[in-house]
């Protein structure tokens, strides 16, 4: 062989190699930036879950404060009608012991109803006020 073509396969060779190894050293440098971002989206995605979490405590804090509120509503409004029902009864029994009480009057205190709209409701359908 001759001198020219020996120098021609090494270089053709040589270039083989420097080829395969800048295709490595490209293929290097893309994994190697694929790594950051994916490192890049973790961390992204570590501080979205972490602010997720204090909002989801938040709001699960706040449903409890609104149960509890709730919960003391309640007891309010139950204690409110305990206490309407005891005023109401001793009302009751302060009428009816009082000797100067009308009672149609009373009746007409404790139900909101006069004794006008009380023998209108009394009366029959189709019955007027002057037929009676």
């Amino acid at each position: 062989m001759s001198t020219l073509v020996i120098i021609l396969i090494v270089l053709v060779v040589i270039a083989i190699v420097a080829a395969l190894l800048v295709g490595r050293m490209a293929r290097d440098k893309k994994q190697e930036n694929r790594r950051i971002e994916a490192s890049e989206h973790r961390d992204e995605a570590k501080v979205r879950s972490a602010r997720a979490d204090s909002r989801e405590a938040e709001a699960e804090e706040r449903a409890a404060r609104a149960k509890r509120e709730k919960a003391k509503a309640d007891e309010q409004a139950q204690l409110a009608r305990t206490e309407r029902q005891a005023a109401d009864d001793t009302h009751y029994k302060a009428d009816s012991v009082d000797p100067d009480v009308d009672e149609d009057a009373e009746h007409d205190r404790r139900t909101g109803e006069s004794s006008q709209q009380r023998s209108e409701h009394d009366r029959r359908p189709g019955e007027s006020s002057q037929q009676r």
